[in-house]
Formats: structure tokens, C-alpha cells, sequence
């Protein structure tokens, strides 16, 4: 896994010599109460990102306001997305955005499109790997691969928390990949993921879809096999060792990525000033620690990289979600 190295006293000198020039290189700063949104209840992974992104910006003295994170859950994030436009061009307005959007807005349960906000910064991306228990005669990604060409409504494939997410994507994805018919695939939906472990352990699913970390909390005690990971290239850690997906013949890369966002309407010279900021706490041990915890890519984008990425996913979801018999 790529990281980004930096020496304490490098990232010193960048909050106390570069952070005060932000805001004469730009236009515009916040004149009052910063709110960073995550559209989901406290605890949960946008939850943390958001409380993670507010105490980065705090520590470093990069915005001149006060700050706080609000909870904005439900709706499959529209309310939080309907909180954060209520003010277009307000960027004292941020929030917390994943994939999920753009999959809700072409599955037709979001009114919002995605080019009604701003994209800010593409932070980091968690990626997906399939599991199965020790005992499998699945062994290989190869063989997951082969199973699902051979027949997929034989393999049950476990995921939380919702159908067309990252998780089920990455599993599409891979069954696409191998030839397979990916709407045949027999697709178990729980609410949680320790609830899909749960059910593997228990013999009553045949495989997990999860996120990377999930997996890696799990193969320490012997009874579970990482089959593969839909990244460009492995991970580090407890799942070191685990191939690609690419590596085993099937070019899957999918990933569940964490963007910053504003309202639409956003100015060049807002966008500028956040687009300075979140690109300083990138740099902080403790991002990077939490980045590495969670074995996410800590490749960050910027404003105008962030646009074109979202444009891009959006086509690239489009079409899968359409093979998937999941589109609007």
C-alpha cells in the first residue's frame, strides 16, 4: 500500500509556516460557524471520517471558525444532502460523501444529482475483498472466479447493508470480469457486517463481500481465507499476502471512496480555500494512522481531480448497475 511519508517536523513547519498564508491565497475564508455533515448516525464510518476531517482542521488551526460535525442520517444520505444545499454557495457547509450517492441517484432513490454539489477532495478508499471459511473448497480467487462462471446461484455471497453498495459491486464486478451472469448471482444482505462473519462462521452463506479491515479482523484466528481484493494492488498488514483479484484473471478494481463535498454553487475562491485546507491534514500522523488502520488507499485527490473522478465513477456505476438489472 502507497503511503504518504512525512517527518513530524516537517508537518509543524507546514501548520505554522504555510497554514497562515491559506487565507491570503484566498479570495474568501469562513466568517462564521464551520458544520461538517455526516449523513449517517454517530459511530458509523462517515461519522467517524467527519469527526476525524473536524479534529484535523481544528488541530492544525486551519479554519479561523469555530467548527462542529452535525448527524444528518437516512434517506440513503438525501436528508443530509438536502441539509447541505439548503444554502447554495454557503460553504460553511460540508460533508462527508461516499459512492453511495452516486448509486442512489442512477438506482432513482436520490433526487439529487451529483452534479448539484461540489466535490472538495476525494480523502481515501476502502476496498473489497471476498472471504470464505478455512474449511472452503473454494481455496483461490481462481476458484471463486471459476464457480461463479460455472454456475453463480450456487455461491451465496454475503454483504451488508444494502444491494447495488460498494460491497455487492465488487462481487459484480469480479463475476462480470470472469464472464459470469451477474444477475443470476445470489446476493444474502445483512445489516451489518459482523452480522455477515457471523453467518460464514456459521456455515449458512458460502461468502463474504466486506471491506478490507473487516477481513483483516478476522484472519488472525485461522478461520476465515481472504480469496482476493479488489484493489490495483495488495494491501499490507494482516492481508499482505492476499493476491489481487487482478492478479488471479479477473480485472476488478472497486472501492468504496470517502469524498469531502460542499453545496452547490460553491465559488472558485471557497473551493480553493477547502481545497488548500483538507490537502494540510492529509499530511498529520494521525490521519495517516487512521488511513493505514483501516488498510484504505491513501491516494488523495484534489478539487479539480475529485470532479473528474466523481464524473467518472458515476459512467463507470451507470453501466454496471444497468448489467446488474439495479438502474432506474
Amino acid at each position: 500500500m502507497r503511503k504518504v511519508a512525512v517527518s513530524a517536523g516537517l508537518f509543524c513547519a507546514l501548520i505554522s509556516g504555510i497554514a497562515p498564508h491559506a487565507y491570503a491565497q484566498s479570495a474568501w475564508k469562513p466568517t462564521q460557524n464551520v458544520e461538517i455533515i455526516a449523513p449517517a448516525a454517530a459511530g458509523g464510518a462517515n461519522d467517524q471520517t467527519a469527526r476525524l476531517v473536524h479534529r484535523l482542521l481544528q488541530d492544525a488551526q486551519l479554519v479561523p471558525q469555530s467548527m462542529n460535525v452535525i448527524n444528518k442520517p437516512g434517506g440513503g444520505h438525501s436528508i443530509g444532502l438536502a441539509y447541505l444545499n439548503r444554502r447554495p454557495g454557503d460553504a460553511h457547509n460540508l460533508m462527508i460523501e461516499t459512492s453511495t450517492m452516486l448509486v442512489n441517484e442512477l438506482t432513482g432513490k436520490l433526487n439529487v444529482r451529483h452534479t448539484d454539489i461540489t466535490p472538495i477532495a476525494v480523502l481515501f478508499k476502502d476496498y473489497i475483498t471476498i472471504s470464505v471459511r478455512a474449511d472452503s473448497p473454494l481455496k483461490t480467487g481462481r476458484d471463486f472466479i471459476a464457480r461463479l462462471k460455472s454456475d453463480p446461484g450456487t455461491l451465496s455471497i454475503a454483504l451488508s447493508s444494502a444491494l447495488a453498495n460498494s460491497n455487492h459491486l465488487a462481487a459484480a464486478l469480479v463475476a462480470k470480469s470472469s464472464g459470469a451472469d451477474v444477475r443470476k448471482m445470489k446476493i444474502v444482505v445483512f445489516n451489518s457486517g459482523a452480522e455477515t462473519m457471523t453467518a460464514l462462521l456459521g456455515g449458512h452463506v458460502d461468502a463474504v463481500a466486506g471491506p478490507a479491515v473487516l477481513a483483516a479482523r478476522h484472519v488472525p484466528d485461522g478461520k476465515i481465507l481472504v480469496l482476493g481484493v479488489t484493489a490495483p494492488q495488495r494491501l499490507g498488514a494482516a492481508l499482505a499476502q492476499v493476491p489481487t483479484f487482478n492478479e488471479q484473471g479477473a480485472p476488478a478494481v472497486m472501492a468504496n471512496w470517502r469524498s469531502v463535498i460542499g453545496p452547490r454553487d460553491m465559488t472558485a475562491a471557497q473551493i480553493a480555500f477547502w481545497d488548500q485546507a483538507l490537502a494540510k491534514i492529509v499530511l498529520a500522523d494521525e490521519y495517516k494512522k487512521e488511513v493505514e488502520r483501516n488498510l484504505a488507499d491513501p491516494e488523495y485527490l484534489g478539487a479539480a481531480a475529485a470532479r473528474k473522478y466523481w464524473d467518472a465513477q458515476y459512467a463507470e456505476l451507470k453501466i454496471l448497475l444497468s448489467e446488474l438489472g439495479l438502474s432506474k
